[in-house]
């Protein structure tokens, strides 16, 4: 450019001195013309230079005012270019060099596009930083509880020193997380009001009154956005709160009528029909508050007709108390009956009577204290329960007892009868139980102590204490026992005494005496008897008239052969009254003697 501008400068100079030249050329004949002085001459040169260096100093002014001017246009656009860079992130724009040549228009003229583009640039990042922030403000606006929100970009203010995409980012993230918490806190409300319904119509209130009632704005028919701000939230929890508080504070008013009229139903055993009528109340016992979700279970009206049916039948109690009264007496006396403990005197319970027809006793006291006296009752008897089988199977032993003691003494009871050898049974099982008998009263005679260690009181059977019976029952068994054993002894000794008379007077005839050995006859056991108890008779007749006394042995070796002749005597008619007698008894043998 250089090589352009020289010539151009060298041709205005030549034409400005040819011009120059021409008009002093022409001033000089002009002069010479007129003959002015050489001083004036001078003069008017003087002024011609002055005023030409004075309008090349304006020019040249010009010049520099315009190249400063063009220098800062430059700086500022440059400035601008690197602030932009700046405040959107970038360091540097692809395709400009980071250096600049040429002159300064062109230098102008080729940054000019590049920072257009970039305040292009700008303008559209302001617009996304304007949205995002403006959704920023609007939600942190709901989530404030402002309703009516200007969501107008207008009102949004944007830093344009920082617009780079990482706080673009940062913006979006924050717009994301107020978004979440608006979805989140929107399905709070939703639930706290779908909660509030459902406890509404349990409870059978008006669901869109209460929800008014906390803000306008959450019921649908305002049509206007729902307020989701932390007073809210709060209003609606402690509003569900509320609601459960009376949910169950009613659940626990039926739970309360649904026993009363259960106990009532029970005491005066009403019908199945009228205990339906309230069938929706009893329900409730055995369901808890959470449980509980069907509509109008717990409405104020359910809780006026149950207590109007309690107070019902509470007056209806009244009137049949006697007949309640005397209902659990016959309970309590039937509990100690059926295990044999003792039952509250006549003159209490008369007592009590006359209180009631009196007017002067409280009728939930007293049924309270019946049904206290049924439970401890009930709980003795639970814990006398073992003893009480104990003592059952005892008795049953001591009846099978007494009846293998009948059968013994029964000198009949191996007659060829029908049913005698089911008897013989009977008491072969019989002896097997009473065989137990020691064991089962010791036994009965350790719980018994140990109850009456833990009870700290006696145990009464029929109002008698088992310990004396059992007790009593030791010791008659064992005088049984004594006397058994003494009658064996003296049969014992009497079987010594036939044995040593056979043996003083011989042996009697093999077939009475195998007769009388296979004694083992249903119905003649008493007639063997009754011929041993003759023949011992007899044979002690006859020792006492010839051996016992000892002064008389001698004289019986005297008079040996006499004697001899009247034993022998005596000896034949006892033998043929035992063969007559024993005749009738051997048609009729079937098995041993004893069972």
């Amino acid at each position: 450019m250089g090589s352009i501008q020289t010539p151009i400068t060298m041709r205005s100079s030549a034409l400005l001195e040819s011009s120059c030249g021409y008009l002093l050329q022409e001033l000089q004949m002009i002069w010479d013309e007129v003959g002015e002085d050489q001083y004036e001459r001078e003069k008017v040169l003087l002024d011609l230079e002055q005023e030409c260096l004075e309008v090349y100093r304006r020019k040249v002014d010009s010049a520099n005012i315009s190249r400063a001017r063009l220098h800062q246009e430059l700086a500022e656009s440059e400035a601008e270019f690197t602030h932009l860079l700046l405040s959107l992130g970038e360091r540097s724009l692809p395709g400009r060099p980071e250096k600049m040549a040429g002159t300064l228009k062109e230098q102008l003229d080729s940054i000019t596009p590049v920072l257009r583009e970039m305040q292009l640039r700008k303008e559209e990042r302001m617009n996304q930083f304007r949205a995002v922030q403006g959704q920023i403000q609007k939600f942190s606006a709901e989530i404030a509880g402002q309703s009516e929100y200007d969501d107008s970009s207008s009102t949004v203010i944007v830093n344009e020193n920082d617009l780079s995409l990482k706080k673009l980012e940062e913006y979006q993230i924050e717009r994301q997380r107020l978004h979440k918490e608006k979805s989140d806190r929107l399905q709070r409300v939703e639930k706290y009001i779908s909660t509030v319904q459902n406890l509404s119509t349990t409870l059978g209130m008006e669901a869109s009154l209460i929800i008014t009632k906390v803000h306008p704005s959450l019921n649908e028919l305002c049509g206007i956005s729902k307020n989701i701000s932390d007073s809210i939230l709060a209003k609606l929890n402690s509003t569900v709160e509320s609601l459960e508080e009376e949910k169950k504070t009613r659940l626990e008013k039926l739970h309360h009528l649904g026993k009363a009229l259960t106990n009532l139903w029970n005491l005066m055993d009403t019908p199945y029909e009228d205990r339906q009528l309230f069938s929706h109340v009893t329900k409730l016992l055995s369901v808890s508050s959470a449980e509980i979700s069907d509509p109008g279970s717990l409405t104020l009206d359910t809780i006026k007709q149950a207590e109007a049916e309690v107070e019902r039948l509470d007056h209806l109690k009244a009137s049949k108390m006697k007949e309640l009264f005397l209902k659990k007496q016959i309970e309590l006396e039937e509990i100690c009956n059926r295990s044999h403990m003792e039952i509250p005197s006549q003159s209490e319970m008369d007592n009590i009577l006359n209180l009631i027809n009196s007017g002067e006793i409280d009728h939930a006291d007293l049924l309270m204290s019946m049904d206290e006296q049924i439970s401890r009752a009930s709980e003795e008897a639970s814990s006398r329960k073992a003893i009480m089988e104990k003592v059952e199977k005892w008795m049953l032993v001591r009846d099978e007892e007494r009846w293998l003691e009948e059968y013994m003494r029964d000198e009949n009871r191996y007659s060829v009868s029908r049913g005698a050898h089911r008897n013989l049974k009977r008491a072969e099982r019989a002896r097997i139980t009473v065989n137990k008998l020691p064991a089962l009263v010791d036994l009965l005679i350790a719980k018994t102590k140990s109850w009456e260690e833990e009870r700290k009181k006696v145990f009464l059977y029929d109002e008698v204490p088992l310990l004396a019976m059992l007790e009593e029952y030791n010791l008659s068994r064992q005088e049984r026992e004594d006397e058994k054993q003494r009658q064996r002894e003296k049969k014992k000794v009497q079987s010594q005494v036939v044995v040593e008379q056979e043996n003083l007077f011989g042996s009697r005839p093999r077939t009475s005496s195998r007769r009388l050995s296979n004694m083992s006859l249903n119905g003649g056991f008493s007639t063997a008897t009754a011929l041993n108890r003759r023949l011992s008779l007899g044979i002690q007749q006859l020792g006492s008239n010839s051996i016992n006394p000892p002064t008389q042995g001698l004289s019986f070796l005297k008079e040996g052969r006499k004697v001899q002749g009247q034993t022998m005597s005596i000896r034949q008619s006892l033998v043929s009254r035992l063969r007559e007698e024993t005749a009738s008894v051997v048609p009729t043998v079937s098995g041993p003697l004893s069972p």
